[in-house]
């Protein structure tokens, strides 16, 4: 009979064991997807600025080509 109490008490250690190391691993891996998602949205923000930077940069050397007296290829004059 203690054999059986032992046996019992051994898989139910196992068993939380087990389940508390599954709980702990999920959490941490949650927590890396979810710091993971703020790096890509970071990411996509700045994705987003580099058309307009892109097109304000063109914008300026229109103008300081026009200040200059130069003509500048496809705008119009």
């Amino acid at each position: 009979m203690n054999e059986i109490i032992i046996a019992l008490l051994s898989l139910a250690g196992t068993l939380g064991g087990s389940l508390g190391g599954i709980l702990v691993s999920s959490k941490l891996t949650s927590y890396r997807i979810e710091q993971l998602e703020k790096k890509v949205d970071r990411h996509n923000r700045f994705a987003e600025r580099i058309p307009l930077v892109e097109e304000q940069l063109r914008m300026a050397g229109i103008r300081l080509d026009r200040l200059e007296g130069r003509k500048h290829e496809g705008t119009p004059n």
